[in-house]
């Protein structure tokens, strides 16, 4: 069982890696959505992805295909293999509906926020509640993950020479993007935005803080 893979990130697209960990061998790796979008400054880097192999069904079920899922850490994993439990979300489907990081997917979960999981591909009103349903009371542990995928982190999936990000305060972040989604801003990319802030070294501490920075971080200050 391949639980983990280190090699060169010598191919990307918008659902999988092609990683070459030397000796001959190079694997594809499926990915989620938005891991795709955190790998694609690390083209030629070396990288690590905690990985989950499964079959594939095709032909209805007439044969089966091997395939092998990427994560950036290893709660990445442990997330997805909780999403799919949900009834109607398979492998493939939940690796294209997962665009938001998993602490940002699992806060919509734990807010029963209907209207963001359905921004998610082939999530419809139905399946939304489904979720919420479904993982609403299995998601807190989830909520405060370290922020996965920071360039070049042997812990986040991706090697770099610094630590990784400690994961903002929870009700802090609530009150920043609920305050910006009153201003205007779109619900997903207020949580990005203040992902963002909230994850730098010097973080503010204060809800109007927060929001300021977001400011000067989409003004390019």
């Amino acid at each position: 069982m391949i639980t983990r893979l280190t090699g060169t990130l010598i191919d990307l697209t918008t659902d999988r890696a092609t990683l070459d960990p030397g000796q001959g061998l190079v694997y594809e790796v499926l990915l989620p959505a938005f891991a795709a979008q955190r790998l694609s400054i690390s083209l030629g880097q070396t990288v690590t992805l905690y990985t989950l192999y499964y079959m594939e069904s095709q032909n209805q079920g007439a044969s089966f295909l091997p395939r092998l899922a990427g994560f950036l850490s290893p709660q990445d994993k442990a997330f997805f293999e909780l999403f799919v439990t949900v009834k109607g979300i398979g492998n493939r489907k939940a690796l294209r509906a997962m665009v938001l990081p998993t602490h940002q997917l699992a806060m919509a979960i734990a807010d029963r926020d209907l209207k963001l999981l359905q921004t998610m591909p082939e999530i419809g009103k139905k399946m939304a509640e489904t979720i919420a349903l479904a993982l609403r009371e299995k998601v807190e542990s989830y909520l405060n993950a370290p922020r996965s995928g920071a360039p070049n982190d042997p812990d986040s999936g991706v090697r770099q020479g610094t630590g990784g990000v400690n994961a903002p305060s929870l009700s802090l972040s609530r009150s920043a993007v609920e305050v910006l989604v009153q201003l205007g801003e779109e619900r997903g990319r207020a949580m990005e935005l203040v992902d963002r802030v909230l994850s730098q070294d010097e973080a503010p501490t204060e809800v109007d803080a927060v929001v300021a920075a977001v400011y000067r971080l989409k003004s390019g200050r």
